[in-house]
C-alpha cells in the first residue's frame, strides 16, 4: 500500500482523503451489456452532444481522463488505445470491472429516470457496493409516464386530444398517489427535479386558476403527445414541482428534494439554471430539505451562499468531476467552502452509463481535496483535524445523515491499480510543469545541458549539470538528483558548520517555472530539496519562500517584487593575475547616472551584450544606468511574483558575471569592492494587493528589522557599506516617503523600497524574512509607531528623531545583527525552527572564518566568489 506522506500534509489527513468511503448520493444506471455501444463514450467528460461532442478530445478534462485511465489500465495514454482496453474490460466481465470502478463507494443513490430500457435497474448496482443502493425518484419521469399513458389511451379510443379531466386527474390524483407511495417506500430516499432543463428554476407560484388555464392550453397544443413524453410546459412543469414539495410538507417527510442546477447540456438556458432563482421556493417550503446538484456550476458561489443562509438547503459539488479541468475542480471546492458549512456539503459522481465515470469522479475529488486542503493546512486556515472533518462530511457524513441511511464509516483500502497509481504520482508530482521544459527544448533544440541550481546559506550558487537526454529520462520517471544532506550546511570552502553531517541524502527537484537560458547550449533551473520519501526539506531556502507566499495568498494577499541589481565591473591587472581593486580602466569622472560612464566602448559592448543575453533569456530589465563608484552600474529588473523575481535575479546575476568574464572582466556584488568608493547594494521593491493594510506590513517589518538585517546584511563585509548621508539607507531604523536616507523608502500606494540589503544575501531567505515579518504585521494589524521621516535622520536632533519614533540604530556589526536575530521570536516563527537554527550555525561558522582574515584579504576573497 502506498505510503500516505507527501507535500505538507500529515499522514493522518492524507489517509483520510484516500480511505474515506463515499456515499454517492446522485448517480445514474449503468448500461446493459447489450447496449454498451448505444451511447458515445466521449460523453464521460462532457455534457456536449452532436457535433460539439466531437471536439471533446481537445478539452483539459478529456486529456486528463485519458492519462488517468491509461495509468490504471497500464496502456499508452492515447484515446483509441484506452478506448479499446475499456471495451475489452466491459466485455470480459462487466460486474468485476464495475466493482473495480465502484471501489471506495459505500452506496449509490440512483436517479433511474435518465434511461429505462437500456440500463440495469437500480438494485442491480448493489452488487458493486458494500451497502445496498437506493432510489431517487425523478418527478418529471413520473408525470411524463402518467401523461403518456393517458395520451395512448385517448388515441386508442380515437380521440384527437387528451381530455381536460384526465390531465386534471393526473395533477390532483394520480401524480400525488405515486409521490405519496414513494414517500412511504423505504427503497426511495429522495426526489429529484430537472425543471432546470424544462422551464428553468424561476418557479412561478401555483393557483387553481393558473392550473386550469394551463390544462386547457396544454390539451389544445398540437404537440401535446410529444410534450407528454418530455414535459416542457410553463404551467404544468412547475405545478408538479410544487405538488411534490407540498406532499413532502404534508407528510412531514425529511426525504430530500434534489434539483439539477447549473452544468448541463445545451437543453438548459444557462441564466435560468442559477440556484438563486429558487430562493422563493426555498422560503415557501422551509421544512423540505433541498439539495442543489452539480455544484450549480458556474454558479457555485451563489449555491454556497444559499446553503449557508437557508437551514433547509444543501450543496452538492458533484458532476464537475470529471467534467471540468483539474484547476476548475479545485476552485469549485474552494468556492463551496468560502461560505458553506462542511455539514451542508455533499458529493456525488453523477456517474452514468459507463463504470469509468464513477472511477474518474472518485479519483479526481480525492485529488482536489488533497490539493486544496493541503493549502488550507499550510496556511493555517484549517488544522489537520478540521480538514479531516471537511473530508468526512463531504464524502460521507452529510449524505448519511441527510438521506437517513444509518451507515457506518469504515475506511477503505485503495485497490491495487489505484494504489500503484498513487505511488507513481507520489513520484511524478514532485516534477511539475515539465511542459515548460518540453516547450523550451522544442523552441531551442541547441540546448544540450540543464544546470540544476540551488542557493545555499552563504548565498553561494551551486549546481549539477545534466545532459538533456539524461535529465529527461530522470524527470519523466518522477526522480530527482541525489545530493548529500550536508549541502545546506556548507561554507564557501566546503567546510561544514557545527552539527552538519555528511550522512544521508536529499533529492534535488527542478522548479521548471524558473527555467532560463544560460550560456549557449545551457539552460538554468532553480531547484528545491526533498527527502527520499518526498517530504519537502524544511531548511530548503526556496521551499521556505514558496510556503511564505502560499501563506500570504491563503489570506488573499499577493506581493510583487522588483530588484535593483548594483554591480561593479573590475579589470584584470597589468600582469593579468590580480584584479585592480576599485580601479577599472574607464574614463575618470564616473558618478550617478552620468553619461560620461558610457563613453568607454569596451564597457558599452559589455553592457549591451549583457542586455542582449538577458532579453534572450526573457529576463525583463526596465533600465540600466551608471552608479557612483568607478565601474559600477545598476540594472532595474521588472516587478514579478516573489519566487519568479528571485529565480530571475539568480539567473540575471549569472548572466552578468559570465558575460563580464568573456570580456576579460570580473563582475562583483560585494558591498565594498574598494574602501574609498561608494558601496554596492541589492535594493528590493515590494508592493502588495490589496493595498489597504500596507502600513501594518511596514509596522511588522520595522518591528523585526534588527533581526532581519542578519539575513539582508549577512557578512562582516556588509557593515563596511553601512553609513549615514550616503544614499545607502543610513543607520537609523526609520522609514520615509521618498527618503533615501532611511532603510525603508515609501514610494506610493503600497510600494516600498528596502535599501538595507546587499548581494551577499541569500535572496530566498531574505524575502522570506521580509515578507513573513510584514505579513505577520498585516494579520496582527500591528500598529505603526514610527512616523514618516522627511529628513536625513543623522542630521536631526535626538529630540526630533524621538518625536518620529526613531530611537534605534542599525546594528553596526554582523555579530550584533546575529544577536538581534537570536532574540526575535517573531522571526523564529516566520522562518521556522529548522531554517532559524541552521542559519545561525552556518553564519556563525562563516563569520569566524571571515573574521580571521585581514580586511583587504577578505575583500579579495569575497570578490572572487561574489
Amino acid at each position: 500500500m502506498a505510503q500516505f506522506k507527501r507535500g505538507n500534509l500529515t499522514q493522518e489527513l492524507l489517509e483520510c482523503i484516500w480511505t474515506t468511503p463515499v456515499i454517492d448520493h446522485h448517480a445514474h444506471n449503468i448500461l446493459l451489456e447489450s447496449h454498451q455501444e448505444s451511447h458515445p463514450i466521449l460523453s464521460m467528460t462532457t455534457e456536449a452532444t452532436g457535433k460539439a461532442l466531437q471536439q471533446t478530445p481537445s478539452t483539459l478534462a478529456h486529456m486528463r481522463a485519458v492519462r488517468q485511465l491509461a495509468n490504471i489500465l497500464n496502456c499508452e495514454p492515447e484515446w483509441e488505445t484506452v478506448l479499446g482496453h475499456l471495451q475489452r474490460k466491459r466485455k470480459e466481465d462487466l460486474v468485476s470491472w464495475g466493482m473495480f470502478c465502484f471501489h471506495g463507494i459505500e452506496a449509490v443513490l440512483i436517479d433511474d429516470g435518465l434511461d429505462t430500457n437500456t440500463v440495469y435497474p437500480y438494485h442491480w448496482h448493489s452488487r458493486l457496493t458494500p451497502s445496498p443502493c437506493k432510489r431517487i425518484v425523478r418527478i418529471e419521469k413520473t408525470a411524463e409516464m402518467l401523461l403518456t399513458r393517458s395520451v395512448k389511451q385517448s388515441q386508442a379510443r380515437g380521440e384527437h386530444r387528451i381530455p381536460n379531466d384526465r390531465v386534471r386527474a393526473i395533477l390532483v390524483q394520480d401524480f400525488p398517489a405515486h409521490i405519496e407511495e414513494a414517500i412511504l417506500d423505504p427503497e426511495v430516499v429522495g426526489f429529484k427535479s430537472v425543471i432546470c432543463y424544462r422551464t428553468g428554476l424561476a418557479l412561478p407560484p401555483i393557483d387553481q386558476a393558473a392550473i386550469e388555464a394551463g390544462i386547457q392550453a396544454f390539451v389544445e397544443r398540437p404537440d401535446a403527445p410529444r410534450q407528454a413524453d418530455r414535459l416542457q410546459d410553463d404551467v404544468l412543469s412547475p405545478a408538479f414541482v410544487h405538488i411534490t414539495a407540498q406532499l413532502l410538507t404534508k407528510h412531514s417527510s425529511t426525504k430530500p428534494f434534489q434539483f439539477h442546477t447549473g452544468l448541463g447540456d445545451n437543453d438548459i438556458r444557462l441564466r435560468f439554471s442559477s440556484p438563486s432563482h429558487l430562493q422563493p421556493f426555498m422560503e415557501q417550503y422551509p421544512s423540505v430539505p433541498i439539495v442543489l446538484l452539480h455544484a450549480s456550476y458556474p454558479y457555485t458561489k451563489e449555491a454556497g451562499y444559499l446553503a449557508a443562509v437557508y437551514p433547509n438547503v444543501y450543496l452538492d459539488i458533484g458532476e464537475v468531476f470529471p467534467m471540468v479541468s483539474k484547476e476548475g475542480q479545485e476552485n469549485v471546492v474552494r468556492e463551496a467552502l468560502e461560505l458553506c458549512p462542511s455539514e451542508k456539503l455533499t458529493w456525488s459522481t453523477d456517474g452514468h452509463w459507463f463504470p469509468e465515470t464513477y472511477l474518474l469522479a472518485v479519483l479526481q475529488i480525492r485529488e482536489a481535496l488533497e490539493k486544496v486542503l493541503q493549502q488550507y493546512v499550510v496556511s493555517q486556515t484549517l488544522t489537520v483535524s478540521q480538514a479531516i472533518t471537511v473530508v468526512q462530511d463531504l464524502l460521507f457524513n452529510t449524505s448519511n445523515r441527510l438521506y437517513d441511511l444509518n451507515l457506518d464509516l469504515r475506511p477503505v483500502r485503495p485497490i491495487a491499480a489505484v494504489d500503484k497509481m498513487l505511488a507513481s504520482r507520489q513520484q511524478s508530482t514532485r516534477i511539475e510543469n515539465m511542459e515548460i521544459l518540453d516547450e523550451l527544448l522544442n523552441r531551442k533544440p541547441t540546448v544540450k545541458y540543464l544546470r540544476l541550481q540551488w542557493v545555499d546559506y552563504t548565498a553561494t550558487v551551486r549546481a549539477r549539470i545534466l545532459p538533456v537526454k539524461n535529465a529527461l529520462e530522470l524527470f519523466r520517471q518522477g526522480k530527482g538528483v541525489s545530493v548529500t544532506k550536508a549541502v545546506l550546511g556548507l561554507l564557501q570552502d566546503d567546510a561544514m558548520a557545527a552539527g552538519v553531517r555528511s550522512v544521508g541524502q536529499y533529492q534535488l527537484y527542478p522548479a521548471f517555472s524558473s527555467l532560463c537560458l544560460g550560456r549557449p547550449g545551457h539552460a538554468m533551473i532553480q531547484c528545491e530539496f526533498r527527502d527520499d520519501d518526498g517530504e519537502p526539506v524544511p531548511t530548503c531556502p526556496r521551499t521556505l519562500l514558496r510556503t511564505t507566499v502560499e501563506r500570504a495568498q491563503a489570506e488573499g494577499i499577493d506581493f510583487l517584487i522588483g530588484f535593483e541589481v548594483e554591480v561593479v565591473f573590475l579589470y584584470s591587472g597589468r600582469e593579468g593575475t590580480e584584479l585592480e581593486q576599485g580601479a577599472p580602466r574607464i574614463l575618470s569622472g564616473q558618478a550617478w547616472s552620468v553619461a560620461r560612464a558610457l563613453h568607454d566602448d569596451k564597457m558599452m559592448d559589455l553592457l549591451e551584450a549583457i542586455m542582449t543575453h538577458l532579453e534572450r533569456s526573457q529576463i525583463g530589465i526596465q533600465q540600466f544606468h551608471a552608479e557612483s563608484a568607478p565601474g559600477q552600474y545598476e540594472f532595474v529588473m521588472d516587478p514579478m511574483a516573489p519566487l519568479a523575481a528571485v529565480d530571475s535575479f539568480i539567473c540575471a546575476k549569472d548572466i552578468i558575471m559570465s558575460t563580464a568574464s568573456k570580456f576579460g572582466m570580473r563582475a562583483t556584488l560585494v558591498p565594498k569592492s574598494s574602501p574609498k568608493a561608494a558601496g554596492t547594494g541589492l535594493h528590493v521593491h515590494v508592493s502588495m494587493t490589496p493595498p489597504e493594510k500596507h502600513k501594518h506590513f511596514l509596522a511588522g517589518l520595522l518591528k523585526c528589522l534588527e533581526g532581519i538585517l542578519a539575513i539582508t546584511y549577512p557578512s562582516p563585509a556588509s557593515y563596511e557599506r553601512v553609513g549615514d548621508s550616503t544614499w545607502s539607507g543610513g543607520t537609523w531604523l526609520a522609514w520615509g516617503t521618498q527618503n533615501r536616507e532611511t532603510p525603508i523608502r515609501y514610494i506610493s500606494d503600497s510600494r516600498y523600497e528596502i535599501k538595507c540589503m546587499d548581494g551577499l544575501t541569500n535572496p530566498y531567505l531574505a524575502l522570506s524574512a521580509i515578507l513573513g515579518a510584514g505579513l505577520r504585521g498585516m494579520l496582527d494589524e500591528e500598529p505603526l509607531h514610527h512616523q514618516d521621516c522627511q529628513n536625513d535622520p543623522a542630521l536631526m536632533t535626538e529630540e526630533e528623531r524621538k518625536g518620529l519614533g526613531i530611537t534605534r540604530q542599525i546594528p553596526r556589526s554582523f555579530e550584533k545583527a546575529l544577536d538581534g536575530l537570536k532574540k526575535s521570536r517573531v522571526l523564529k516563527t516566520v522562518l521556522g525552527d529548522a531554517v532559524f537554527e541552521n542559519y545561525l550555525a552556518v553564519k556563525e561558522a562563516e563569520n569566524e572564518m571571515l573574521q580571521g582574515m585581514e580586511v583587504e584579504e577578505r575583500r579579495k576573497w569575497l570578490i572572487e566568489r561574489y
